[in-house]
């Protein structure tokens, strides 16, 4: 393809200067340059010469790979009656490491609604520095034959965790689909979503489409994928909370011949303009600790929410109080373990912080503005797993050799708009107090409060890095994940040296706020045993009509009390309980401006704005700007 003639304009609505494809900075005033690759998915698509343009903006790569080659600008966005055909995919925002998420339409008909071709952002791609080469990733059929045995099963694990979610999204038909099921590494990552035509899928056409992979399986897992699949064809797997009982029996069995070491680093600062440091961490900042398996240790990340030292008392308060629960609640070996009472009594720790909190203001009658709070996200490592638990806009990332993947949801304004299924993620950061949360330790009771839990398996070398506002505001960490972060898996730097150099970027290239990091490390070595994986059905309830997993993933719609000391969600509130979700998007936005002229400082405020909303970065000062009147409105830090 040739392209040498094609430029990527810079998102700086003050620059846009045209640069190389290949660039990474923006010749004239170095703003990051987002790549953004997206897949084009309708019916009357179909894959374009390599090098043409559509709509004067997507350069076609290979096929149905596009790239924005205006990435400051807002995509077209569907209409609201539209919105009907792609809810699924705004419903399903949580599973965002396997699903990718609307980007925006691309029109080629005149504005014909049947030419409007839909184009999903963050597809699993290969990602080639040449952006010619960039192409697919491999298909889960294509990758399975080299795969270990505890990775095949590990596979198999993701799917049963996707199919409860997709059959309530009526989608699942996507997962007995092969050309859809790609595989990066680790990550089984679904190129789009298939709508079920008729009849819903059922498990036993998932146990006869797992069938097929039995020829390739390592011989010392054919005999359990095949009693699996028997299970499920035959019907005796009800449930796929039942089905994930039984593939975490066989990833179990199979773990005890993985090595894992795990080393946890913290570090917080205050930065370069607050006064004062209300984030807060455990282990305490500038610990190293090397984790043996048998020793359960946690990686905490607090940002404090509250004026007058306030934000540094609940953060402190919420890792003290967590941290002794996790220790009463949780048992000292991984072989006591049940993963779906784990995820629960992590929620239990968080809300049991969150009361204190409360009690707290509650005695120091603490009202409005002086009302403290903190954010949280928490990991909890074991040998072959982590669990991550969060409230708030702290973030965990995901990040191996292949990719960086945010893997909590902020508890904002724009994602909740996501999540209803009412607009897309970049329409929904237009709106007035997109990035103020809906919830926070320490605003009200626990009964209101909804934490997100999340277990993952690790089968291969990876780090989780916890990080407050402070550091991915701006996409810092998509920025810089590959020069500052990778160089951990490969021994090239270490874990404190990177930590410290996290600190260093949020401070150099954010600098308006407190930052506190925590970074968990798993070194894997992992050998094929010889020892035939069995399956015990008879401790698995088959009954189980509901996923008591994936109940942790969903999000749960809030009701009106979940806003108590966040004035500026009440329009939103309002609009779902009278029925006036299909409003149109100026209309909610207008409205939420108002409010948040109108009420009292209260709303807790933190923009995460991905690269496309931020169309001037150094040396324009505007999103700052944004940024600090919102606070002033607010009260938050």
């Amino acid at each position: 393809m040739e392209n040498d003639a094609v430029t990527l304009c810079c998102p700086n609505e003050y620059c846009q200067f045209a640069n190389p494809l290949t660039h990474k900075f923006c010749e004239k005033c170095s703003t990051p340059l987002p790549k953004r690759y997206l897949w084009a998915v309708g019916d009357d698509f179909s894959p374009r010469d390599p090098g043409s343009i559509l709509a004067d903006r997507y350069l076609v790569i290979n096929k149905s790979i596009l790239l924005d080659i205006k990435p400051g600008l807002l995509p077209q966005i569907p209409e609201l009656e539209d919105l009907g055909k792609i809810r699924p995919y705004l419903k399903l925002i949580p599973y965002r490491p396997h699903i990718p998420q609307v980007y925006g339409i691309l029109n080629l008909g005149h504005g014909q609604p049947e030419t409007e071709i839909l184009l999903l952002e963050k597809p699993p791609l290969i990602v080639d520095p040449s952006i010619t080469k960039t192409s697919l990733c491999i298909s889960l059929d294509d990758a399975w034959t080299e795969a270990s045995s505890i990775r095949q099963i590990h596979w198999l694990w993701q799917l049963a965790n996707l199919w409860q979610p997709l059959i309530g999204q009526g989608v699942a038909s996507t997962l007995l689909n092969g050309d859809v099921l790609r595989v990066e590494g680790v990550l089984v990552r679904l190129l789009e979503l298939r709508f079920d035509r008729e009849n819903t899928p059922t498990l036993s056409q998932l146990g006869e489409f797992w069938q097929q992979l039995l020829k390739n399986a390592k011989p010392n897992i054919a005999p359990f994928m095949q009693e699996v699949c028997k299970l499920l064809m035959e019907g005796e797997i009800k449930s796929s909370s039942g089905l994930i009982q039984i593939l975490d029996q066989g990833l179990k069995q199979l773990a005890r011949f993985q090595t894992t070491t795990i080393k946890i680093y913290t570090k917080t600062d205050s930065g370069p303009v607050r006064q004062r440091n209300e984030d807060a961490c455990y282990p305490p900042g500038d610990t190293l600790m090397t984790k043996l398996p048998q020793n359960n240790a946690l990686a905490i990340v607090c940002d404090g929410i509250g004026g007058h030292e306030g934000g540094s008392v609940a953060s402190n308060l919420a890792i003290e109080t967590i941290v002794q629960e996790v220790k009463e609640l949780i048992p000292v070996t991984d072989d006591q373990i049940n993963p779906s009472m784990l995820l629960s009594h992590l929620e239990q720790a968080v809300a049991t912080g969150n009361d204190k909190i409360s009690q707290q203001n509650d005695s120091e009658h603490r009202q409005g503005r002086q009302r403290m709070g903190t954010t949280v996200v928490m990991a909890l490592p074991m040998t072959h797993e982590i669990y991550i638990t969060h409230v708030g806009d702290s973030r965990a990332y995901w990040i191996t050799r292949h990719n960086c993947h945010q893997i909590t949801l902020d508890d904002d304004v724009a994602s909740r708009e996501v999540r209803l299924g009412y607009a897309l993620y970049r329409e929904a950061l237009q709106h007035s107090g997109s990035g103020s949360l809906i919830q926070a330790l320490g605003m009200s009771k626990s009964s209101s409060l909804h934490p997100t839990s999340q277990r993952y398996i690790i089968d291969e070398d990876a780090v989780f890095l916890l990080t407050s506002d402070g550091l991915s505001d701006f996409d810092r960490v998509e920025e810089c994940w590959q020069s500052e972060i990778l160089p951990i898996l490969s021994d090239k730097k270490s874990i404190e040296n990177v930590g410290q150099r996290l600190i260093e970027v949020a401070n150099t290239k954010n600098g308006h706020d407190n930052v506190t990091i925590a970074l968990v490390h798993y070194d894997v070595k992992y050998s094929e045993p010889d020892l035939t994986v069995t399956v015990d059905i008879s401790q698995v309830l088959a009954d189980t009509e509901s996923d008591p997993l994936d109940d942790h993933q969903k999000t749960q719609v809030m009701t009106e009390n979940k806003t108590v000391k966040f004035s500026a969600l009440l329009p939103i509130f309002l609009v779902v309980i009278v029925g006036l979700g299909l409003i149109s998007g100026l209309l909610l936005a207008n409205k939420l401006k108002q409010q948040v002229i109108k009420s009292e400082p209260q709303t807790t405020s933190s923009p995460t704005t991905p690269a496309s909303q931020i169309q001037t970065e150094e040396g324009t000062g505007k999103r700052e700007q944004e940024r600090g009147n919102r606070e002033q409105g607010t009260g938050k830090r």
